[in-house]
């Protein structure tokens, strides 16, 4: 078994087995293809430095395509197929609304529908540690901002997410 934080096994694996393992942390398939090739990765830093780099010099359709495989905060359908580890990891980062009242359940899906409608995609959020309250507070808040603002700031939580998740599956 590798040592905690060493990506060896990960560097070790054919491309379209790794690109399949970083797809389970960032859904974008340009994402997955470029940290892919850019094995080998000499620790778990230096792999989340380039997955950043990456996410950040992106379009916004390969932002979207990520989006898109995160259930609704709340939900746990996404609308295109994931892992079955994704699907788990995306119930764990969502535990402080997964015992809700059906009042802020139906609060929360009423502001995901304005936010989806709004803005063209699902709210984003690095919702790990999160309680309802604060969830429902940054949509709220966000809510407020236009197009142009917004996408940066769903982006900015995506690449959150993918750290995180880039460190549980390197740890696993």
């Amino acid at each position: 078994m590798q040592p905690l934080h060493d990506p060896a096994w990960l560097n070790s694996l054919a491309p379209d087995v790794t690109r399949y393992e970083l797809l389970k942390c960032c859904g974008s398939q340009r994402w997955a293809t470029a940290v892919e090739q850019a094995r080998p990765y000499a620790n778990l830093e230096e792999l989340i430095a380039r997955a950043n780099e990456v996410w950040l010099r992106l379009d916004k359709e390969d932002w979207l395509e990520a989006f898109r495989s995160h259930p609704k905060i709340g939900e746990k359908k996404v609308a295109k197929p994931v892992a079955a580890q994704s699907q788990q990891w995306s119930a764990q980062e969502q535990q402080g609304v997964a015992h809700i009242s059906p009042e802020v359940t139906g609060k929360l899906a009423t502001l995901n529908y304005d936010y989806e409608q709004k803005f063209g995609f699902i709210f984003i959020v690095c919702a790990t540690g999160k309680s309802s309250d604060e969830i429902l507070a940054l949509l709220e808040q966000r809510l407020a901002n236009d197009p142009v603002t917004e996408l940066p700031i769903a982006a900015a939580e995506q690449a959150k997410i993918t750290e995180l998740r880039l460190r549980k599956l390197i740890n696993s």
